[in-house]
């Protein structure tokens, strides 16, 4: 049913994507799926990395990390934006088409107040993709 699965991750809040992480493993592994991490960095230093270099370095040892604990081989896709916060969900949908995605797995956080006047990444995402998004809270 699905070939290729992208999970995004956020490198600040790896510790939040572990049962995403798990669904995007136990998919890939049920229908033989590639699994790919797509991270979103950007040019500008950041508390993740200071270069887009490193941040495609850490990216990659999170995918390897990720692919021991999980038991299912994980590509990591780096993706430099000037801007994530502004152009997240075109740099999402062009990795998508890039990778050749067939779904899309989503972390998303318990809504809170803002999220009852603005959607929240996964749920804008979901809500304007034209592939299968799974939303993982």
């Amino acid at each position: 049913m699905y070939t290729k699965i992208m999970i995004p991750i956020d490198l600040r809040h790896v510790d939040q994507m572990g049962k995403a992480l798990q669904v995007t493993a136990d998919v890939g592994r049920l229908y033989g799926a590639e699994a790919h991490i797509l991270g979103v960095g950007q040019t500008a230093p950041s508390q993740v990395a200071r270069t887009p270099e490193s941040f495609t370095d850490k990216l990659t040892a999170f995918a390897s990390k990720s692919s021991e604990i999980y038991g299912i081989a994980f590509e990591a896709h780096s993706e430099i934006s000037h801007d994530p916060s502004v152009d997240l969900n075109n740099v999402l949908t062009r990795a998508a088409k890039s990778i050749g995605a067939d779904l899309v797995v989503m972390a998303s956080h318990t809504p809170g107040f803002a999220e009852h006047i603005f959607s929240s990444n996964a749920g804008y995402f979901a809500s304007h993709a034209d592939i299968s998004v799974l939303v993982v809270r």
